[in-house]
């Protein structure tokens, strides 16, 4: 029995899509993390959480910045909180844990660990050196040429900005976090990194606006993390924070791994850890 943990599917594309298909667990008891950007339009992403649910024993999800686009020629044309709640309501149906529900516990041999996908979003407080107001740093990056199609497809309605979405989303998961029985560790999965070090090596570092919060840079060790998951930055790797392995598992787009000299890992293994 194995937790593995993939991100950042963008089943838009057909190669990408032709990966998910091919995705299979190794037992039927094997759980899967899947941390967000799976898609843009409800449809794929429903196509490939359902997919994926049917083969895994169970299937957790903590959404990214496209599954809460608003493309414009998606059918379901839903904003901000009203699309993620319509998506959190279509994925319970299927089976999926989501952000919402009652947070799975892993029953493995080295015992109990509570898996929690996480949805906080990002409120621009990964700054350019030098800035220091959301509107400073957004000034910074656009003349850079750095700006996220967040800005454009990414609604906070009805919630007067992104920020002040994630300043609500933060309350919440705190609550629900400070509610785990603090005798069990942690897996935490989230889509955009949960400190501030992996976004250090992006190529446009203005673009780290859009990577994170800086509200939930101790929460590996507030709430007892052994594994932290995310995506987003297409930057597969694993760092270590005070000793917390925190783990980009993330596919990425076939531009980026199409040129790599080996094809994208695929499934990553979180538990058991040895």
């Amino acid at each position: 029995m194995k937790l593995l943990a993939i991100s950042d599917l963008h089943v838009r594309y057909t190669e990408n899509r032709a990966i998910v298909e091919g995705l299979r667990p190794e037992s039927d008891d094997d759980w899967l993390v899947v941390a967000g950007d799976v898609g843009e339009t409800f449809d794929d992403i429903v196509w490939a959480l359902g997919t994926l649910n049917e083969r895994f024993a169970k299937v957790i999800w903590a959404p990214g910045n496209h599954e809460l686009w608003t493309p414009p020629k998606d059918p379901v044309q839903l904003r901000g909180d009203k699309r993620y709640t319509h998506l959190v309501r279509t994925l319970r149906d299927l089976g999926v844990v989501t952000p919402e529900d009652e947070y799975p516990v892993w029953p493995g041999a080295d015992g109990p660990v509570v898996i929690a996908p996480l949805f906080v979003l990002y409120d621009y407080t990964f700054r350019p050196e030098g800035t220091y107001t959301v509107e400073g740093a957004l000034d910074v990056a656009h003349q850079a040429g750095v700006v996220a199609t967040d800005e454009y497809l990414l609604h906070p309605d009805p919630y007067p900005s992104r920020e002040a979405w994630c300043r609500a989303r933060l309350s919440y998961t705190r609550s629900r976090l400070d509610r785990i029985d603090p005798a069990l560790p942690t897996v935490l999965v989230n889509h955009f990194p949960l400190v501030r070090e992996p976004t250090r090596v992006l190529r446009y570092p203005e673009f780290a606006l859009w990577c994170g919060t800086e509200a939930t840079a101790d929460w590996h060790v507030r709430y007892r993390a052994i594994t932290v998951v995310y995506g987003h930055l297409h930057i597969p790797r694993t760092i270590e924070c005070d000793g917390v392995p925190h783990r980009e598992v993330s596919l990425g787009y076939p531009r980026e791994w199409r040129g790599r000299p080996v094809a994208p890992a695929g499934l990553v293994r979180i538990l058991p850890q040895r």
